[in-house]
């Protein structure tokens, strides 16, 4: 018997989408900053700079409207990276795995074009078409080259529209396609050869990177390439009170979006994994009279956002509804241990020399030692 498909090709209504984009999920934020919004903006923003800026961290709009932070950190970062937006230059977020950089260029793609999803995802096996163009081959073998036999790549939408584009991970990207951005942010045109055309960049036209401090070495980008780049380096949270609002913030918001049942008391475990996290990302306790070792991992709060998510459905589904140790416990030395051959070793010495002996950590310390031996 023959299985029948109940899927349709009607797109996903807003509501309904696991993760919807920034520009459907504060449409309302959105749609009152514009209202309010008096300031000069640069061609065919939606939004001046100072209502972007305001937008990614977080104020009140002119009719009251509250607008939630998006990114938490430092304002004249976000102030460098908004101005460069409104300049011909194009921005490079740079930071270590869990600055928020692609959750930045999204909300800034979203308070600036209105539409964050002109995206070229980076990866090794990235093509130069994914860059410039593709083409239907269906209609170029019938028809030959033409532009209703061309495909346009997120970029060239970008540039025809004059609106943002971004592109994740750039290291990730091979160089010579790497390349392919030079001739586009220098010139602000992507030349078509087997047509004899080209497009230019229509006003507000720019690009939005991102990079991992990490993968220096991977596919470094030439000097060509970075000096059409103004770089902003996105810090780790510099305290962890910010962190510990981050991390909180995040995982209200996938719970919502995850329609994950509400746990209470989750406070106390969401400071103690940001607590473990920061302690053996410094090599130090919080008091700093302790030195630690530091695993192989960034235990980033990209990373303890997950562990905490990953808590809150074990105790929701298979807990008593209240946010315990154990429930974080598998997570978290999931994060941790990353290399098996070194990483246990840091894990194992950490928790007996700082957690055991912490007050009100006993029962953290026999969840972990627990799923540690």
């Amino acid at each position: 018997m023959t299985p029948t498909s109940t899927a349709t090709a009607n797109p996903t209504p807003a509501e309904d989408a696991l993760r919807p984009h920034a520009e459907d999920a504060f449409a309302g934020e959105l749609d009152a900053l514009a209202k309010g919004d008096d300031r000069p903006r640069p061609p065919r923003w939606n939004l001046s700079p100072q209502a972007v800026t305001t937008y990614l961290l977080g104020g009140t709009a002119a009719d009251g409207t509250a607008i939630t932070p998006k990114y938490i950190g430092p304002r004249r970062l976000v102030e460098v990276a908004v101005a460069t937006l409104a300049t011909d230059r194009a921005l490079l977020l740079l930071g270590v795995p869990g600055t928020a950089k692609s959750w930045v260029s999204e909300h800034l793609a979203a308070a600036v074009s209105g539409d964050s999803t002109l995206l070229v995802q980076g990866t090794a096996g990235t093509s130069e078409e994914a860059m410039r163009y593709g083409w239907n081959y269906a209609r170029l073998l019938a028809e030959g080259p033409s532009r209703q036999a061309l495909v346009p790549s997120p970029m060239m939408t970008a540039m025809a529209n004059g609106k943002v584009a971004r592109v994740e991970e750039l290291t990730r990207i091979p160089a010579d396609v790497q390349d392919t951005l030079i001739t586009i942010l220098s010139e602000k045109t992507l030349p078509i050869p087997e047509l004899g055309d080209e497009v230019q960049a229509a006003k507000g036209f720019t690009v939005i990177a991102t990079a991992n401090d990490r993968d220096r070495g991977v596919n470094d980008l030439s000097s060509a390439l970075r000096r059409r780049f103004n770089t902003v380096v996105l810090p780790l949270p510099a305290t962890a009170e910010d962190e510990v609002r981050i991390v909180a913030q995040r995982v209200e918001s996938l719970g919502r979006s995850l329609e994950l049942p509400p746990v209470p008391a989750a406070a106390e475990e969401i400071r103690r994994v940001v607590t473990v996290f920061r302690e053996l990302r410094s090599g130090r306790t919080e008091d700093g009279r302790t030195k630690v070792k530091s695993p192989s991992g960034t235990l980033s709060p990209a990373e303890a956002i997950s562990v905490v998510t990953g808590g809150i459905a074990l105790s929701a589904h298979f807990g008593d509804g209240t946010l315990r140790p154990e429930d974080v416990a598998a997570g978290l030395i999931g994060a941790v241990i990353k290399d098996p051959s070194a990483d246990p070793v840091v894990w194992r010495e950490y928790l007996e020399t700082v957690v055991k002996p912490r007050d009100g950590w006993k029962g953290f310390y026999e969840a972990c030692r627990e799923l540690s031996a």
